[in-house]
């Protein structure tokens, strides 16, 4: 016994020593803007700096004064197979999805490689808001060339938190996202808007007329059933930032519904649906993506997807085509995703 206890004290006093070399490491290397892959932290050191930020302040509410503005850059960043086929098999593409013929990488992949960066963004000292029930409200992707760049050698990644804005029921943050080749050439580009509610109010906003099902002509309706353990099987829903989520995970083992869905897993089937019925032409680059998140999705349950092709629309050129798309839960009269796809 006394050998045993001789030997696991100093191995304890090791691993401790590794942990704060590590951490002191990647303290250092945050110092900087600037990152490369191996200096990126792993997600329980960015956990607790998401607790840290998230005690010590209040939803809804600015904190600090206007300054620089926040950014991160990864360099050197690579793809990695397994998580493009997990999100492909969890986003309703199905695993083989990359290796499909005439197929780019879905749109929606490249936040999930933004998911760590956009975390170092969110608990920095100068985010002016707390982590904790951020919400996403609108989005807007867009690509200039195609997603499979990325495939031919080492690209870049890039936070920046833009502009600050108060609404009636909290406040609002534009991150934006965006990939860019071995090369420099921009590739892929996305605009998340973030509420920090005051509290737990609607905040759903009207959508535009041309996006409503009665104006539009050869809808199509998708039907499709969504799991009780969608929300545990998307490794990458931890990119929605609301700790309810974790929270509700107890709850669905009792058999209560639970809104685990995130806002990024309904537009990635939306969009998966509508490739499937349309064909790949609809999302291929350059393409614009726009989309309102209004009602949080409940699992288990069934879901109501339509979408038509329309070439009107304020702002619209009659060369662009223009498919819009509507999300929304069996039994309940409320949209969950209102959105279109703009190609020119």
């Amino acid at each position: 016994m006394g050998n045993r206890q001789s030997f696991v004290v100093p191995l304890s006093v090791c691993v401790v020593c590794l942990v704060c070399v590590r951490c002191y490491r990647v303290h250092r290397a945050l110092k900087s803007n600037i990152l490369t892959y191996g200096e990126l932290p792993g997600f329980v050191y960015l956990s607790a700096r998401y607790v840290v930020r998230a005690v010590g302040r209040r939803p809804g509410c600015l904190y600090g004064a206007p300054g620089k503005r926040l950014h991160y850059r990864l360099c050197d960043s690579r793809l990695e197979t397994h998580a493009l086929r997990q999100f492909c098999g969890a986003a309703g593409y199905g695993a083989d999805y990359p290796d499909s013929e005439y197929r780019d990488i879905p749109l929606c992949f490249p936040e999930v490689l933004c998911c760590r960066l956009m975390l170092l963004a969110l608990t920095h000292d100068d985010f002016r808001l707390s982590p904790a029930g951020l919400v996403r409200v609108r989005q807007t992707l867009r690509t200039f060339q195609p997603i499979d760049e990325l495939k031919k050698g080492p690209f870049t990644l890039q936070v920046q938190v833009l502009e600050y804005q108060q609404t009636d029921v909290g406040v609002e943050v534009d991150v934006r996202l965006s990939a860019a080749s071995h090369c420099g050439s921009p590739v892929w580009e996305s605009c998340v808007t973030l509420l920090s509610r005051r509290k737990l109010t609607s905040h759903n906003q009207p959508q535009e007329s041309e996006q409503r099902e009665s104006s539009a002509e050869e809808v199509k309706q998708v039907e499709l059933s969504v799991p009780r353990m969608t929300g545990l099987s998307c490794s990458w829903s931890f990119s929605e930032f609301s700790p309810h989520r974790l929270h509700s995970v107890p709850l669905r083992f009792f058999g209560f519904r639970s809104e685990m869905t995130a806002g990024l897993w309904m537009l990635s089937i939306c969009l998966a649906e509508i490739e499937k019925h349309k064909g790949v032409k609809v999302v291929t680059a350059p393409v614009r993506v726009s989309a309102h998140f209004e009602e949080p999705l409940m699992v288990p349950g069934n879901i109501s997807l339509s979408f038509w092709k329309t070439i009107r629309g304020e702002g619209l050129s009659s060369a662009e085509d223009v498919c819009c798309f509507h999300m929304r839960q069996d039994g309940r009269d409320v949209s969950h995703v209102v959105g279109r796809i703009i190609r020119a």
